[in-house]
């Protein structure tokens, strides 16, 4: 049986001419398919529907700096387009392991051109997660010509939101949290019955942030990801040999400093969500927490607080908890469609936070919850229920006439699928990347005692990865049959690589 597919074409991705090192990709369009297979039913038949969410959502697209049509990864079934966002998390949650050069596409095609040169485009207040997702397909790919460029984007896109979006005051950038629909944000931030958080500096003219866009909250996921953009650009900088800005660091430690100093509460053992010139939103935003703990803002004190205190739904962690008021009804049924709500991408990293901490329990929750969704009902939806586990588009503003109703989950979104795929790859399996090559750090929980995945792909190799027993402490490991006191591979290793560990 084969274990991958490939659609080769013959064109190659042209780039405009200021990118000339960029006129061809270094890798075909090519899509490599893994087989995985446990000893747990759910698990292996979701994992074969989140490939095939995957796959079905490669399109032609041409945008950006993508100067004739290519392979893309769309957002969704629903969606013609990619996102800013959701090209970079893909690529991150291992897109780019498996389609190295249509994921590369992908973060292309969401840059554009300005005035000082190439610059990240999409919605503003989280584009800089492409930072996050650019690297990392260096990390799975190796392709510096990619980096050099993503550098470019990154340093540009930098400097322009501290010029507009920065508030000296706080410390902190503006800009909303995780969410572009209004039913993530309490009644303040709403603006008649405009679904989106978009249309408030329009309808609050009196009270917009300047310069900018003018929306004045900090949210934890937003800055969050600008710290991390920070690291992530002296780290690019480092591979490329050339020398990282100093401020660059500087100002990573000073916005981690404003992180817990502006958002951190002690008394609740939580990130508020967002501080804003009249106070604060006190809810809880599962992403942020998420990516404080990954990126390492969050302190070992803070962090054993957050997997204490932050609130999980029966069918997942919530988006935002709890719900706001104007979506309830009488019957505790109803969450807004941005909050209270479960969103397998927020799911995802909340499971790979869980899973670098050793909560085994925790990310046990996430993973068999989303791959029983998935089997039953044959794809990864946008939204769940959080406490029947159902598709579930939740409650908001739908413009004045049909006021707020309930909106619809949309089917195959793909960065649900890659959530899934996230916590096999690097949370099951326990695939580490950094820029020397490839760890192991496997986590079997309790419900699973055997996984084989094979056709992986990581740079000049084909991996082939065989784990046993439960728990998350390498006992044993062996490459190619031979004994090997960790499991890593260099990353300039080339051909094919059985990599055999045993956990307790």
């Amino acid at each position: 049986m084969k274990h991958y597919l490939y659609l080769a074409i013959g064109a190659f991705l042209m780039m405009c001419s200021s990118h000339a090192q960029l006129t061809a990709t270094p890798y075909p369009e090519e899509i490599h398919i893994p087989a995985l297979q446990t000893d747990h039913r759910i698990v292996d038949r979701a994992f074969r529907i989140a490939v095939g969410d995957l796959v079905g959502n490669v399109g032609r697209y041409k945008a950006g700096l993508l100067e004739q049509e290519s392979l893309v990864i769309l957002a969704g079934l629903d969606y013609d387009t990619p996102w800013t966002r959701d090209a970079a998390i893909n690529a991150w949650n291992g897109a780019s392991l498996l389609m190295p050069a249509i994921s590369r596409n992908t973060l292309l095609s969401v840059l554009e051109p300005a005035e000082l040169g190439v610059r990240i485009g999409g919605e503003y207040w989280d584009a800089m997660i492409w930072a996050t997702g650019a690297w990392n397909h260096y990390l799975y790919t190796g392709d510096k010509n990619f980096l050099a460029l993503a550098l470019e984007a990154v340093r540009n896109s930098l400097l322009f939101f501290e010029n507009t979006e920065f508030d000296p005051a706080t410390g902190l950038f503006r800009g909303p949290g995780w969410s572009d629909g209004i039913a993530a944000y309490p009644d303040a931030y709403t603006s008649g019955m405009a679904s989106g958080i978009i249309a408030w500096p329009a309808a609050h003219p009196d009270r917009v942030a300047k310069p900018g866009v003018g929306i004045p909250m900090e949210a934890i996921s937003t800055n969050c990801i600008y710290y991390n953009a920070y690291v992530c650009a002296g780290k690019m900088a480092q591979a490329l040999a050339s020398k990282p800005e100093p401020l660059w660091i500087e100002k990573a430690d000073k916005l981690k400093a404003a992180i817990n100093q502006r958002l951190w509460m002690p008394d609740k053992g939580t990130y508020r969500f967002f501080i804003d010139p009249d106070g604060s939103c006190d809810y809880q935003e599962a992403l942020g927490h998420a990516y404080a703990i990954l990126f390492g803002i969050a302190a070992p004190p803070q962090t054993e607080a957050i997997f204490k205190n932050l609130h999980v739904a029966k069918a997942g962690v919530p988006c935002v908890w709890p719900t706001f008021a104007r979506y309830e009804n009488a019957e505790g049924t109803a969450y807004g469609r941005h909050s209270g709500t479960v969103w397998p991408q927020i799911q995802g990293f909340w499971a790979d936070a869980a899973v670098h901490q050793g909560k085994t329990e925790i990310f046990a929750h996430e993973l068999f919850q989303l791959a029983e969704h998935a089997a039953r009902d044959l794809h990864f939806a946008e939204i769940y229920h959080p406490d029947t586990g159902v598709i579930y588009g939740g409650m908001q503003e739908a413009g004045q006439e049909r006021g707020i109703k309930l909106w619809k989950a949309t089917s195959r979104q793909t960065w649900s699928a890659t959530a899934y795929l996230r916590m096999i790859l690097f949370g099951v399996a326990g695939m580490r990347f950094d820029t020397d090559g490839l760890n192991f750090q496997p986590c079997l929980p309790q419900g699973l005692s055997k996984l084989t995945l094979s056709n992986i792909r990581y740079r000049g190799m084909t991996i082939e990865l065989q784990i046993e027993g439960n728990g998350t402490k390498v006992v044993a490991c062996t490459v190619n049959g031979e004994t090997v006191g960790t499991p890593n591979l260099n990353a300039d290793n080339t051909g094919s690589k059985k990599v055999s560990i045993r956990v307790e």
